[in-house]
């Protein structure tokens, strides 16, 4: 088998601590099982995907599950590098190689910093960080999961972060800049941004994977990585990368089929309105799209795809995605009502296995990518069905308004609890009963940042934010409940935030901790 020799300083398995030797066991595989061990990764099994799991069984993925895929689908993407033609490992050794392992342990913990209640919570927290706790640079689940890696979790080896090796630390960094780094930066168009910047960058970027206080771990993992560009991600990050959007964009669409959310008539409205009317709609105002009439908020979707990434846009390989998922999916596996039974599982399976084949089988490697890509990324026809299926996730799912209910109640579990610890801590009578974990990070974190301000203090102009002795303990402080609220499963936060809004009466129910 072929492996691929890293070029860079140290091969990548440089640990922030010397270990004794592993008995000839793989360095990346250690990375693999702490992670694997790692209290943060079991909490995933209890931690919303998409739609919540409470009253749908095992159907439906969690974070545990959804994660596990992921390392498998990447997994197979690097092993499949093996085979790939002398021009393309030639490319892979140049950039600093794709370990399989490496590959595998990146996705194990790339949702590690997600907060409880998914998507929706991250949105909630960052907005509270921001807002009520003074954090500029706010919440960001990659980021967390930096933090959680390197900062926040333990082992044997260190009591701050799982000293992992390089190469595993720099695969993780999906979006590898800080939020406020962008401000400093002179303004561009969107389509000469990164994914994940967001438009106005000028306010800071919307994803990132660090927050300042980790910002000279993540420069120094980088550091590595020579061939590897200005805001560009790894060649193993890519590769992770890439698995997350296969496995999000089809295992989302098994989740919604088996609860019965995805339904035949408005999917199918959607999709053939679009393909039947597609000369009509592309001569309308953006103004005149109405979400309610079939086809348009495809067309709208079309729309914005077009403008950000104009580099890989193509309309008749979207048209083409648009004809494969309605053949596919709705007029394929959603003509077969979910029932739980035989029948409905393996039409479910086929079309899983199918689509995750056919999107394995379209990675293509890059020396030079464009900067809304990565050095790994999708043919341009399986680009363009990675878009339509994500299209049918947030217009026929994220979009509900039945989910929206459920969601502004998660929003306020989220912020109770966020003004609950906020207050707590700064209750000069009561502080010291906060919980000792929270109490630890406060004070863990808060030393972090005068680390920060002795090291570079660059970063604190950059946020705007003071440096006197008082500001420093304030942003310890909002990191740590920060820290601590991310920490949750979905049951612990609903729990917590009903003892400490003063809407609970079961003081100690069995299994509960803080």
């Amino acid at each position: 088998m072929l492996s691929y020799p890293r070029t860079h300083t140290g091969g990548g398995r440089d640990r922030t601590l010397t270990e004794p030797p592993t008995n000839g066991e793989d360095e990346f595989r250690v990375d693999v099982e702490r992670i694997r061990f790692s209290p943060y990764f079991t909490r995933l099994s209890a931690v919303t995907q998409v739609i919540p799991q409470a009253g749908s069984g095992t159907i439906v993925h969690n974070r545990l599950t959804h994660s596990l895929k992921v390392s498998a689908v990447a997994r197979s993407i690097a092993v499949g590098f093996r085979d790939a033609n002398d021009s393309t490992r030639a490319i892979i050794r140049e950039l600093g190689g794709c370990d399989p392992v490496v590959v595998q342990a990146a996705a194990a913990a790339h949702d590690l910093g997600h907060p409880p209640f998914g998507h929706l919570g991250e949105q909630v927290l960052d907005r509270v960080a921001r807002n009520r706790l003074g954090l500029p640079d706010g919440f960001e689940g990659n980021a967390q999961t930096f933090r959680i890696l390197t900062a926040l979790d333990s082992c044997d080896a260190t009591p701050r972060g799982l000293n992992l090796t390089k190469a595993v630390r720099a695969a993780v960094l999906k979006y590898p800049w800080t939020r406020n780094e962008w401000r400093a930066l002179p303004p561009r168009p969107a389509e000469e941004l990164p994914r994940g910047v967001g438009t106005d960058a000028a306010s800071g970027a919307l994803k990132f994977s660090a927050y300042s206080i980790d910002a000279l771990e993540m420069a120094d993992v980088l550091a590595v990585f020579p061939k590897i560009g200005q805001h560009q991600q790894t060649l193993e990050c890519s590769v992770m990368d890439i698995a997350d959007d296969i496995a999000y964009s089809v295992h989302d669409l098994d989740d919604f089929y088996r609860a019965g959310v995805l339904q035949y008539t408005s999917v199918s409205a959607e999709l053939n309105g679009w393909l039947a009317a597609q000369s009509d709609l592309a001569a309308l105002d953006d103004a005149e799209l109405r979400v309610r009439r079939p086809g348009h908020s495809l067309e709208a979707a079309w729309r914005k795809v077009q403008q950000k990434d104009a580099w890989i846009a193509d309309a008749d390989a979207f048209r083409n995605s648009v004809e494969r998922v309605t053949t596919d999916l709705v007029e394929g596996l959603l003509t077969i009502p979910y029932d739980g039974g035989l029948e409905a599982d393996r039409a479910v399976s086929a079309f899983t296995r199918r689509w995750i084949d056919r999107l394995k089988g379209s990675i293509r490697v890059e020396r030079e990518p464009n900067i809304r890509s990565g050095h790994v990324r999708l043919s341009r026809q399986a680009w363009h069905d990675v878009v339509v299926l994500k299209f049918v996730h947030t217009r026929f799912v994220l979009d509900r308004s039945d989910l929206a209910v459920y969601q502004r109640g998660q929003a306020r579990v989220i912020e109770a609890l966020a003004d609950g610890f906020h207050t707590w801590l700064n209750d000069p009578a009561d502080a010291a009963r906060a919980p000792r974990r929270l109490l630890d990070s406060v004070e863990a974190a808060t030393e972090e940042y005068r680390g920060l301000l002795d090291a570079a203090p660059e970063y604190f102009t950059a946020a705007g934010v003071g440096t006197g002795a008082s500001d420093i303990v304030q942003l310890g402080q909002s990191r740590a409940v920060v820290d601590y609220i991310a920490s949750f499963t979905d049951a612990q936060a609903m729990s917590v935030a009903t003892l400490i809004s003063g809407t609970s009466d079961n003081l100690w129910e069995s299994g509960r901790s803080l």
